[in-house]
């Protein structure tokens, strides 16, 4: 019986070898064919040498063709959904795909985006153990996560039934700066120097979040402005009925030829008239000031609403004629 069993195991690892080797060698198989007449340019090429990926993760850079795509050819290749902004897609035996952002202010974003769907590629391949592990990492260290972009970005994949955890391997590895010693020794297989990938993706957020503070910056002291100056108008109303009714009086008392009471009453009237005229110059200062900081608010929301569009891969809607 313990020979019997003893054989049977025997067996059953064998074929698990075979299986494993018979895998292995598909994907040899695969990636040399891929390779052998490919040419990446000169834009390609200098993604993976600013992303610093190790000489492994180049070649299966490569092994996917990766393109930089314009809306048209982007959308034919990868599909997010009509309310989704997709960036790149990384498709299994076939390749990867990224959306060509030109804007200048959102330097870094290409990069990110090869890193982040070449981990697609690389969690692709990785042996059933090695994934168990690398995910109980994964989940371990976005259950530290705080910044509350990655949090409804992940959301945003959960709704949308994504896998979580291999969208976690990309993100983190590409946006997270501090991660737990064992997903940064994980990842250095991949990338020389991580770091550089997470001052790009933090260099293009920037972008975004800058203008945004900004922009609330700039809604906060216009409502303040605002109600100073309706405050202030509400103040300048009752006056001028107030200074009206005064004036009515003054001029009933000329009329009435009762000099000494108007000349003793001009004085204080007059102080008043003065005080209004005061209220009314601040008040025009505020609108000036009002008008002046919405067009800088507007202008910089232009401006954060030209960053969406120049990341914005969906296709355009078009008219029914």
């Amino acid at each position: 019986m313990q020979k019997k069993r003893t054989g049977s195991l025997i067996a059953s690892f064998v074929i698990v070898a075979v299986f494993l080797g018979g895998v292995w060698q598909r994907q040899v198989v695969f990636d040399w064919f891929r390779l052998r007449n490919y040419t990446p340019s000169a834009e390609i090429i200098a993604l993976g040498d600013r992303t610093t990926m190790s000489n492994n993760t180049r070649r299966l850079f490569y092994v996917y063709h990766p393109e930089l795509n314009d809306k048209a050819t982007f959308n034919d290749h990868c599909t997010g959904g009509e309310q989704t902004i997709v960036l790149g897609c990384y498709i299994h035996n076939r390749g990867i795909y990224i959306y060509n952002v030109t804007d200048v202010r959102l330097n870094g974003i290409l990069e990110v985006t090869a890193a982040h769907e070449t981990l697609h590629a690389t969690y692709d391949r990785l042996s059933s153990s090695e994934r168990q592990r690398i995910d109980g990492f994964l989940n371990q260290a976005f259950a530290g996560i705080k910044d509350e972009r990655i949090l409804k970005t992940i959301e945003s994949y959960r709704k949308n039934g994504a896998d979580i955890v291999n969208e976690l391997h990309s993100i983190l590895g590409t946006e997270v700066r501090n991660l737990s010693p064992e997903l940064e020794n994980y990842y250095k297989q991949y990338f020389n120097d991580r770091s550089k990938i997470v001052a790009y993706s933090e260099q293009y957020e920037q972008a975004f979040t800058e203008r945004k503070t900004k922009v609330e910056d700039y809604d906060k002291q216009l409502a303040n402005l605002k109600q100073q100056a309706e405050a202030n108008q509400s103040s300048l109303n009752i006056q001028v009925n107030a200074l009206n009714t005064e004036k009515q009086q003054l001029d009933r008392l000329l009329a009435q030829k009762q000099y000494d009471a108007y000349n003793q009453a001009v004085p204080d009237y007059n102080i008043k008239i003065k005080d209004y005229n005061a209220l009314v110059n601040q008040t025009k200062a505020l609108i000036t000031q009002y008008n002046f900081l919405v067009e800088a608010r507007n202008a910089l929301a232009l401006e954060e609403n030209q960053l969406y569009k120049a990341i914005d891969s969906r296709p355009n809607t078009l008219q029914i004629q």
